[in-house]
């Protein structure tokens, strides 16, 4: 009982003690904290924003036709994926740049935050934005139907750098996995020869 008393002290001993300038920027990662808590409100307005939109198809479902109704669903999932992110950068971000969340072995415990790292997030991150990307351009294409007319949203030009910048989110997904896989690659192989 007396040693493991001793144990942290001594352990500290061994350690020698942070310097006022350290500690100042390793305590600079908490002001962080005010931005997660912000998310947390911006993803408390994506669930009012759903649960609207919700109500607003319950009423109306008999009012609208069947792509209206896929479009309100479209968006519906598209709050959700967003909301999605949002859980990720809330979560991944805190645990990997602010403070660990010590909650292996909790039941509820997402199973990519085991192994989240920086590299992880990054990569997690862009798969969601081509998702989120994905389901908007899907709605675009909805839509298109009614180009030239009054009733569209959306104009040739429109949909066209829509297409492009869907195609930039994939290829820069695309990049981020290979820099991600070099960098893991060469991290391997310096640790195997070191």
């Amino acid at each position: 009982m007396t040693s493991q008393r001793l144990a942290p002290s001594a352990r500290s001993e061994r350690q020698p003690p942070i310097g006022l300038f350290p500690r100042l920027i390793f305590g600079s990662r908490w002001l962080q904290l005010p931005l997660y808590v912000g998310l947390i409100v911006a993803q408390a307005v994506y669930v009012l924003l759903f649960l609207k939109e919700l109500w607003h198809l319950a009423v109306h479902w008999f009012d609208v036709n069947e792509q209206q109704i896929m479009l309100t669903v479209l968006g519906l999932i598209d709050v959700v994926m967003i909301s999605n992110l949002l859980v990720m950068v809330i979560v991944g971000g805190y645990e990997t740049f602010v403070s660990r969340l010590n909650l292996r072995g909790h039941p509820d415990e997402p199973e990519w935050l085991s192994h989240v790292n920086a590299s992880v997030l990054k990569i997690k991150l862009a798969m969601a934005i081509v998702g989120i990307s994905s389901i908007s351009l899907l709605r675009t294409f909805i839509e298109a139907g009614n180009l030239g007319t009054t009733r569209s949203n959306f104009t040739e030009t429109g949909v066209m750098w829509q297409v492009l910048i869907h195609l930039t989110f994939i290829i820069s997904a695309i990049g981020i996995a290979w820099v991600d896989r070099l960098a893991e690659s060469a991290y391997r192989k310096e640790a195997g020869h070191g």
